[in-house]
């Protein structure tokens, strides 16, 4: 019996990424993805693909499935639960057009859909991604609501679940700029996580199994991403939907979409989100070898990132540095990064994607140095 290994090898990557560097451009790119901007693609696809219609959203928008491959390992992946990130979604659009044309890795493809069966909601939260908020169209949380199921789209997620049964689950998130990794800081471009089951964050058989797939991601990828892949805090959270998956016997691959330096619109991010998936599901079908503990290896998610730093600047009587966070804005049908005053304090040991010198700047009040911001990186 052959065994493969965990980690993508170099030529496969080098492949995938090539391939993808090629040919993702033609998708949308803005970070505000619509279901409008999903279906034609949806409606695109070959004969590999079972597109239907799960149910409406409560606005009644429809939410979509797809089913791709024959194997007897079953995955179920789902994008967008928080309208405003996008980012999963389009690496899984990627990903399909992957296994339309495969380019040089038609054997990975081939062992990928004759390995495992995939069922992929491409947008939980249509109404969400429509008004580009995190939340619903009733401002409900999908994320937390498994056991109240107020959402129609939380009921559909959980029929789902029932009925296909998976051995394993995709969830696919993007994350703030301000997450980090190691020190000096850098932005963490993806983060990773295996939800508990409890509140003590027990390892059990499930949460090992889920380990092993992030152990082989962050294997395949740590090379090509270089300090930038983190660890999401594995608190428990009751109410939260893979925290119950994996509480449920599902086990449950969290993939977090964060900041690339300079890359706004996440196309760094996308690619490597794209590459991300693909090696976990090369270990799914492989059934590669993988030491769980290595999931432990992954440096832990912190909070000293910014967008911006002005350092040295006097506000009243007082120095510090002031931490600027583009916080998102939808302006018509476009999102705008607006710069704002996140803390005032001694920043040293933050990263951010631009740090400035301000010892020329001197403000009256917090309320004058977020005035000024407000021009000055608009």
């Amino acid at each position: 019996m052959i065994v493969y290994i965990c980690e993508m090898n170099k030529k496969e990557l080098d492949n995938l990424t090539a391939w993808h560097e090629d040919q993702s451009h033609s998708n949308p790119e803005d970070r505000r993805f619509t279901l409008s901007d999903l279906e034609p693609l949806l409606k695109n696809l070959g004969p590999f693909f079972d597109v239907s219609v799960l149910g409406q959203s409560f606005e009644s928008r429809s939410i979509y499935k797809v089913m791709v491959g024959s194997g007897g390992k079953k995955v179920l992946i789902w994008t967008q639960m928080h309208g405003n990130e996008s980012t999963g979604t389009k690496a899984v659009l990627d990903f399909f057009k992957w296994i339309e044309n495969p380019g040089s890795q038609t054997n990975l493809r081939d062992k990928l859909i004759g390995s495992c069966t995939l069922c992929v909601i491409p947008m939980l939260n249509p109404d969400g991604a429509e008004r580009y908020t995190r939340l619903d169209s009733r401002d409900i949380d999908l994320n937390r609501d498994v056991l109240e199921r107020k959402a129609p789209e939380s009921s559909i997620l959980q029929e789902l679940l029932k009925n296909f049964d998976p051995d394993y689950c995709f969830n696919m998130h993007d994350q703030r700029t301000i997450f980090s990794v190691g020190f000096p800081p850098q932005t963490a471009t993806l983060s990773f996580l295996a939800p508990s089951e409890d509140e003590v964050r027990s390892v059990t058989p499930g949460r090992m199994r889920t380990m092993e797939v992030i152990a082989a991601m962050y294997q395949s990828l740590k090379g090509a991403l270089s300090g930038r892949i983190g660890r999401y805090t594995d608190e428990f959270y009751p109410a939260a939907t893979g925290d119950n998956f994996q509480k449920m016997g599902y086990s449950t691959i969290l993939i977090e979409s964060g900041h690339f330096p300079g890359d706004y619109q996440r196309k760094q991010t996308r690619k490597f989100t794209f590459l991300a998936l693909v090696s976990g599901l090369r270990h799914i079908a492989y059934d590669s070898q993988v030491d769980y503990k290595t999931y432990f290896e992954i440096p832990d998610n912190e909070k000293r990132y910014l967008d911006r730093i002005v350092k040295n600047v006097r506000i009243g009587e007082r120095r510090g540095d002031l931490g600027v966070y583009f916080k998102e804005r939808l302006v018509g049908d476009q999102v705008e990064f607006v710069p704002t005053l996140d803390c005032f304090d001694d920043l040293s040991g933050f990263g951010a994607d631009d740090i400035v010198s301000g010892d020329h700047l001197t403000f009256a009040s917090r309320e004058d140095a977020e005035n000024w911001l407000a021009i000055e990186f608009i």
